[in-house]
């Protein structure tokens, strides 16, 4: 059930973002701390840290939340899941629809919360972005697991390259 899942430190934010648009930022924000029976000061100082990471929020928390940009969604439903306490958090497609500058500020963001030991499983199809902010990486394809390893390595990788980003394989004879 999703009560188990959340109770044991994952915290999931989804493809297409799936925020509630009527409703203001920080209703959003405190639907992603509803599971969790704690004290009024800990889910503030819960949101004064999202706030921290992602100060728009804090500009826009009285905005309806479906009148907020497309990176400024996807932060929202960040920061919703981070309301949990996640010990790992699953992200599907997070740079989806973003133009580049979002892009970069959202994985700056995933920078910020890996070094503050939270783990990030992230399927992304910027792989260049996402083994950027990695220290291990698993290349897919048709659901099976074609390569992994250190992302440095993976980043380096000719292989990867060709696979990933379309360059062309050496011609020479």
């Amino acid at each position: 059930s999703p009560h188990k899942i959340v109770s044991k430190g994952i915290g999931h934010v989804p493809q297409g973002r799936h925020i509630f648009p009527t409703l203001s930022v920080i209703d959003n924000l405190m639907m992603g701390a509803y599971r969790h029976r704690r004290a009024k000061k800990e889910i503030e100082k819960d949101l004064e840290w999202i706030y921290q990471l992602m100060p728009i929020l804090r500009e826009r928390t009285r905005q309806r939340a479906g009148t907020l940009s497309g990176g400024e969604q996807q932060m929202l439903s960040i920061g919703r899941a981070m309301m949990g306490r996640p010990k790992l958090l699953l992200l599907d497609e997070p740079s989806l629809g973003l133009a580049p500058r979002l892009m970069d500020e959202i994985f700056t963001l995933f920078r910020q919360m890996n070094r503050m030991d939270l783990t990030l499983f992230i399927v992304e199809q910027e792989v260049l972005l996402s083994l950027g902010i990695s220290s291990r990486g698993y290349l897919l394809r048709n659901g099976r697991v074609i390569k992994e390893g250190l992302a440095s390595a993976l980043m380096e990788s000719r292989e990867v390259r060709v696979l990933c980003l379309g360059e062309e394989t050496d011609k020479s004879p």
